[in-house]
Order: structure tokens, then C-alpha cells, then sequence
């Protein structure tokens, strides 16, 4: 039974990042109206985002990194960021053409094939997980529903 409270536990924060998610996408694009900058509204989105990790840092009392430890880490570990501002921007811009749900469908899409390649190959240090006849299904479904949402 504890084992099911936690696995409820759990789905139920995924579902509140998907809600949190999909908030983010409709706030920033209404900031982007106001202000008429999609780099302008994604500023403030990650200054914000910025803010909050800060104070919940402070709040854990994570201490700062070490500068060895930072040395340590693979070059590409850094450009999260980079990765963050490209979407950020992408969907300040597309969300009040096409809408949020299909942003989302398309977004998933996207991140599901991607995440078959990363898993297959172990990119970037994902843990393997090879591509089969299943989970190529699943990912062929969620491309139908994408459509079906999209269109």
C-alpha cells in the first residue's frame, strides 16, 4: 500500500508540472502581448524561474557549488539554458497562433521522438533503453493523437 500512496504521490506532482507547464505557456504569451517582445517576455520568465530556484536553494540550504565540481561536468552540461531560451521563445511565439493544446500535441511529439533517440543511443548520458517494436508503437500513437489534436 505504501508503495501505491507514493506512486499516486508522484502522478499526481507530473500532473501538476503538466498544469504548471501549460501556465507558463499561456502567461508568457499573454506578457509577450503586452510588452510586444517575445525576448522581452522570456527574460522575465526565466528571471522569475531564476528568483525561485535562488530562494528554494536557500530554503533546502543547498550550498553553492564547488568550482571543481563545476570543472568536472561535461561542457555541454551548461547549455540547458540555451535549450530552455530556444523552446521559451518558440513557444511565446507559436502558442497564440496555433493555440495551446496543439503547441503541447506538437511539443510532446517532439519530445517523445527525441527521447527514443536519446534512450536508444544514450546520448548525453541518458541511460540506454533500446528501441523496440512497442515502444516505436507508442511513440507512432501519440504522433496519430498529435494530429488528431492538431487538426
Amino acid at each position: 500500500m505504501p508503495q501505491f500512496a507514493a506512486l499516486v504521490g508522484i502522478s499526481l506532482l507530473a500532473v501538476v508540472a503538466g498544469l504548471s507547464f501549460v501556465m507558463q505557456q499561456a502567461v508568457n504569451a499573454d506578457l509577450r502581448a503586452s510588452l510586444h517582445s517575445a525576448a522581452w517576455a522570456g527574460f522575465v520568465s526565466y528571471l522569475g524561474g531564476t528568483i525561485c530556484m535562488l530562494v528554494l536553494a536557500l530554503v533546502l540550504r543547498d550550498q553553492a557549488p564547488q568550482a571543481s565540481a563545476m570543472a568536472r561536468s561535461h561542457w555541454w552540461a551548461w547549455s540547458g539554458g540555451l535549450f530552455g531560451a530556444i523552446y521559451i521563445g518558440i513557444s511565446i511565439v507559436l502558442v497564440p497562433r496555433i493555440g495551446t493544446a496543439a503547441f503541447v500535441a506538437l511539443l510532446v511529439a517532439g519530445q517523445m521522438l527525441s527521447s527514443l533517440i536519446f534512450d536508444h543511443y544514450g546520448l548525453f548520458g541518458v541511460p540506454r533503453h533500446p528501441v523496440d517494436l512497442v515502444r516505436l508503437s507508442g511513440a507512432f500513437l501519440l504522433v496519430i493523437g498529435v494530429v488528431l489534436v492538431r487538426y
